[in-house]
């Protein structure tokens, strides 16, 4: 493990010279044509194989319905030209907000989500033809122990968790959710995939990672007498049923989620950890999970790592961490050797499944290159930038066009923009978008 270290490349041949000064492999290809091609994710077709991938913005009206900045960072995603658009986490109920500007999709909000389906589609027709027609996913949520629908922690927790139950300063009698609750949590994720289908969209995600509610279930080891709990079938239990009910309730709409392939808090903590050395990675139950997923008609999935509230350089390498905060112990670039080794991991014991990976905004111009070399030698399906998407909306139409990213509108991976969405204040590139997001 290396001393973290800011972005200092500025050539290929100094990513690969500090890939093997670190011992990593970071696979890299100089053609990035690609990723511009042509691809089937889950039998349909998306115009190339560039993903948007979903970042809160924080900016709902009160009701969760898209305001005004909700429809210009989509407009601007779609009119960038990635094929998949992964739309943001999205309550499916009030009590499951992670902020009061989250997005929520209830029958009162169906027409603003209707419109913002439509309007995604307007904008990329209109700048690249009507034969580009982003796939168009959109991710449910509840957020669990990380819920603050009125902006002060509201926690539903599945189990206690030593890690993670001191950031709200949980005491040990806090109570934990029902089955019966969990319940209804899962019924209102398939109604909600109802609203969705109605509303225009592709796809439904039904998130599964990061911590929050569904995702806390994969780890419920110490959930005793639960159907939620225990061992591995029942602690998928909550995922896979809300997979099959909504596949048979809306039988038109694709359905995803978006896993973390390991949280790195500690076994039995934490899911995709090895019981022999609790804080390492082990990915025995992802693959497993990835396996029931797939046979449940999951043909695409979403990986990313982690929970942002623990150890947030898993999900995110970065330079800089959010105010206050204290950089890993670790380069930047091990992090994204992390990332590219899982996806490769889990995208080869599921051939069939088409992978999104993640992690590829540390890498600024370089991202491209590596994604291409992921995506050429089967590792990986379609790339995916989150916060890169964020500061860079039109990455895709600039690779497209000249073959390489602008050194000038790359995310610098600053952790503004997670600044913003933990200070509750609406979510953006606050460098790159600074008369918008800049923060003062």
């Amino acid at each position: 493990m290396a001393a973290h270290a800011k972005f200092r490349l500025r050539t290929a041949e100094e990513l690969r010279d500090e890939a093997s000064r670190l011992g990593l492999e970071i696979p890299y290809e100089e053609k990035t044509s690609v990723l511009l091609e042509k691809a089937s994710v889950a039998g349909r077709s998306v115009p190339n194989r560039l993903a948007v991938l979903p970042m809160e913005g924080a900016d709902a009206e009160a009701d969760g319905a898209p305001s005004e900045w909700t429809f210009r960072r989509y407009r601007r995603y779609a009119a960038g030209g990635s094929g998949l658009i992964w739309c943001e986490a999205t309550a499916v109920r009030r009590d499951g907000r992670s902020n009061p500007g989250q997005l929520m999709l209830t029958e009162k909000t169906l027409d603003g989500f209707g419109k913002l389906a439509d309007e995604v589609r307007g904008a990329a027709k209109k700048e690249w033809g009507p034969a580009h027609r982003p796939l168009l996913v959109l991710q449910l949520t509840h957020s669990g122990r990380f819920s603050k629908p009125e902006g002060t922690p509201n926690p539903m927790i599945v189990q206690h968790n030593p890690y993670l139950d001191p950031l709200h300063g949980l005491p040990a009698d806090y109570p934990l959710v029902s089955d019966g609750e969990l319940e209804e949590v899962r019924d209102e994720l398939v109604a909600a995939a109802e609203l969705a289908a109605a509303a225009g969209f592709d796809g439904v995600d039904v998130k599964a990672c990061h911590g929050y509610l569904v995702a806390e279930t994969l780890a419920a080891f110490n959930r005793t007498e639960s159907r939620y709990g225990g061992p591995f079938e029942n602690r998928t239990r909550l995922l896979l049923e809300t997979v099959r009910l909504i596949r048979q309730e809306a039988p038109g709409l694709l359905v995803t989620c978006r896993i973390s392939a390991a949280d790195t808090v500690p076994f039995p903590f934490g899911f995709g950890m090895d019981p022999e050395a609790p804080e390492t990675i082990d990915l025995t139950e992802t693959k497993a999970l990835v396996s029931l997923l797939a046979r449940a008609g999951v043909g695409f999935l979403s990986v990313s790592l982690g929970i942002p509230y623990w150890k947030p350089h898993f999900g995110r390498p970065f330079d800089e961490p959010v105010p206050g905060g204290k950089p890993p112990k670790e380069h930047p670039l091990e992090g994204v050797a992390r990332h590219l080794r899982i996806a490769s991991e889990l995208q080869r014991s599921s051939p069939g499944t088409a992978l999104v990976g993640a992690g590829y905004s540390w890498l600024r111009t370089f991202g491209p290159g590596v994604g291409a070399a992921m995506v050429a030698s089967g590792r990986t399906a379609v790339v995916g930038l989150g916060r890169g998407a964020l500061a860079y909306p039109d990455f895709a139409k600039d690779l497209a066009a000249r073959g390489r990213l602008d050194p000038r509108k790359v995310c610098t991976t600053c952790s503004l923009c997670s600044h913003l969405l933990r200070q509750g204040r609406r979510t953006g590139c606050a460098v790159r978008d600074a008369e918008v997001y800049g923060v003062s």
